[in-house]
């Protein structure tokens, strides 16, 4: 596996986000182990090789949409080969994962959102380090809360790269002033 590129790791990024759809395979299918095992690697293999050229540790942002899992009324083509790998169909895998799940894996963060007015929710969070290479997960065991303020942080997410992707959507992209996004920590 392409664990490594040539601006940082996202080993643990890119397993946080397989670890996340492999639950629920795990929980509601009919999927035994080593299926589970072969759709984790193979998910694995297939995102890292996808992400290499799109990897900005010094920019989080800067590719998001490239690295970003949808399955709507389409299933993510990434998802779907990793799911053919073990010899699931394509509405197999609509019955296994959610109908509407956006999964975004980014360097440092990790989270999802399940629905389109569902709140976003942090799978893994974890400290840049100098030259953009992290430091280790953050505080509470690798998962930390992110919130929708910005903490006297500048508002300016380009200019403050502690501002993670969902939280510069919410600030620059937010429709509707009134309405609340609730930001959640995730374990597991």
């Amino acid at each position: 596996m392409h664990t490594l590129c040539a601006r940082g790791t996202m080993k643990p990024e890119i397993t946080a986000a397989v670890g996340f759809l492999t639950r629920f395979l795990r929980v509601k299918g009919h999927v035994n182990d080593r299926q589970v095992q072969t759709f984790t690697q193979s998910l694995q293999d297939i995102l890292a090789e996808q992400y290499k050229h799109h990897w900005f540790p010094d920019r989080p942002c800067k590719g998001s949409g490239y690295r970003c899992i949808r399955i709507n009324h389409k299933m993510d083509p990434l998802v779907w080969q990793a799911g053919q790998r073990i010899g699931l169909t394509i509405q197999q895998l609509y019955l296994l994962l959610p109908s509407e799940l956006t999964l975004w894996v980014d360097p440092f963060e990790v989270s999802y959102r399940i629905g389109e007015d569902g709140s976003i929710c942090v799978l893994y969070e974890s400290k840049p380090g100098p030259v953009g290479i992290p430091m280790g997960p953050a505080a509470h065991g690798g998962y930390a809360s992110s919130s929708s303020g910005s903490g006297g942080a500048s508002m300016n997410p380009m200019m403050d790269s502690h501002i993670s992707c969902k939280e510069e959507l919410m600030v620059l992209a937010r429709t509707s002033p009134s309405k609340a996004y609730n930001m959640m920590t995730v374990s597991g």
